[in-house]
């Protein structure tokens, strides 16, 4: 069964400042669709309203798999629905370690957590992740590319139905880049995986090859099409779609303590 991901008319702000000025996409099972834009155009904010950060006003549009409103719901319940999000500064959890919280989101999916060891070190060789890693506290004492990795090890642990890559290749050298790129793409063959890969530059997606490629400044999509697109921002960067210099700046996070997803009426 084919899962849709439509975005429709999203606008969102943090306090004094409008970022997201009504962006529609519709990302399909098996689709790898890019966004691409400069430093300020929105990328970020994009990624967190979609996945829920309280700190991000949302003030129109809809978010929906299939059919299923995301809007208004808590993080916990998008990524039940089937959103999950790699973040570009994945966050510290001390003392919780890996297998642990993906033990707990296997159970809250109906899966058994009894398949939790056996699956993390699957994807942990596949991905070249040290297995020294996986009993340590989630994050804690790993470097930005090993962080990334770990984003990509818990995306195939837990099989959702759409991926929001928020600057994954970020941190990343050549080799790293590429186990993370290539195992993600297997995941749009193996499991239908949606993928909304957002980044600033076309390395990315030399390995991980997008179907669409869409243009994000100003807070607005102004332009969509195929991998060509990228090669020609290679070429051109963004001076010919109006690039914001303004800094998308979220709100300051500690990343030892807080959490930007927590569920604030809990």
């Amino acid at each position: 069964m084919t899962s849709v991901l439509r975005i429709s008319g999203l606008r969102a702000s943090i306090p004094g400042k409008e970022i997201l000025r009504s962006i529609d996409l519709e990302v399909r099972s098996g689709e790898v669709h890019a966004v691409m834009g400069p430093n300020g155009s929105g990328k970020s904010t994009l990624s967190h309203a979609l996945m829920g950060r309280s700190d991000y006003e949302v003030q129109g549009g809809s978010v929906t798999i299939d059919g299923q409103e995301l809007l208004g719901l808590p993080t916990w319940r998008r990524a039940q629905a089937g959103l999950f999000l790699a973040m570009q500064y994945p966050i510290e959890v001390p003392g919780v370690s890996l297998e642990d919280a993906l033990g707990e989101a296997l159970a809250a999916l109906g899966r058994d957590r009894g398949e939790v060891h056996e699956l993390v070190a699957a994807e942990a060789r596949g991905i070249g992740f040290d297995e020294r890693f996986l009993t340590r506290p989630l994050n804690v004492d790993l470097s930005g590319g090993e962080r990334k990795r770990n984003e990509t090890l818990q995306l195939g642990v837990l099989r959702p139905k759409f991926a929001v890559l928020d600057e994954i290749d970020s941190g990343l050298d050549i080799d790293a880049l590429r186990a993370v790129a290539r195992r993600i793409e297997a995941a749009t063959s193996e499991h239908d995986l949606g993928v909304l890969a957002i980044t600033h530059y076309s390395r990315l997606l030399h390995e991980l090859r997008p179907d669409v490629v869409h243009v994000l400044t100003g807070g607005r999509i102004v332009a969509t099409g195929g991998p060509e697109l990228a090669q020609e921002l290679e070429r051109t960067g963004y001076a010919a779609y109006g690039g914001d210099s303004e800094e998308d700046a979220p709100a300051p996070v500690e990343p030892r303590i807080a959490d930007p997803y927590a569920d604030p009426l809990a």
